[in-house]
């Protein structure tokens, strides 16, 4: 899925600053239900990696690209993301937000969004996949931080605004994943209003 670096570094803004604005939003609801096992701060948490990763990745420069795409990302990390130690992370990552974690996700995201707009996104980065550049890694940060900031929105009860930028780029690349892997099938008639999709059906 090739996106003008502008407009990707446009998404990521506008879904980092949903994110912020969203946690803002929990007042003194931290432990209430999140996301699986996770309560609302290590959701938050979790999410803040989404931040966290680009400035540290961006710290550590590869030599090489060996991973292609955002989908190819994915793909890669699919396995490690089914692992236990992503929810102790996301718990970890909780914590250390310490007493006021809507302030200490506000100050993350005022330290990393410049990081980003200074680039141009031929950058190369090592990600956990391996080296890519970030106007390809990029991508999978303004997806999750997109999907993530959804699911704080529903455990708040709170509207899902998901930004245009940020809404057009992660369902351009799930359906990239869904063509990819045989499921555009399916998942066109559900959007169409045809059927339903299989209990269980993801891409991820």
């Amino acid at each position: 899925m090739g996106v003008p670096w502008d407009d990707s570094r446009r998404a990521f803004t506008d879904a980092a600053r949903w994110f912020v604005g969203t946690a803002a939003l929990v007042g003194d609801r931290w432990s209430r239900p999140g996301l699986g096992e996770w309560d609302v701060r290590a959701l938050v948490g979790h999410t803040s990696r989404s931040l966290l990763t680009v400035e540290t990745y961006l710290a550590r420069p590869a030599s090489t690209v060996e991973v292609a795409s955002a989908g190819d990302y994915f793909r890669t990390t699919r396995a490690a993301a089914a692992d236990p130690a992503v929810a102790a992370r996301g718990r970890d990552a909780g914590a250390a937000l310490g007493s006021d974690p809507a302030a200490a996700v506000a100050e993350i995201a005022a330290r990393v969004l410049p990081l980003v707009e200074a680039r141009d996104g031929t950058e190369l980065l090592t990600t956990i996949a391996g080296g890519m550049r970030l106007a390809d890694y990029l991508p999978t940060r303004t997806f999750e931080l997109a999907v993530h900031t959804g699911d704080l929105a529903t455990a708040l009860g709170a509207p899902l605004d998901v930004p245009a930028t940020a809404a057009a780029q992660a369902l351009g690349l799930v359906t990239d994943l869904a063509v990819a892997e045989g499921h555009a099938g399916p998942l066109l008639l559900a959007l169409t209003g045809r059927t339903g999709l299989p209990s269980g059906f993801a891409v991820l």
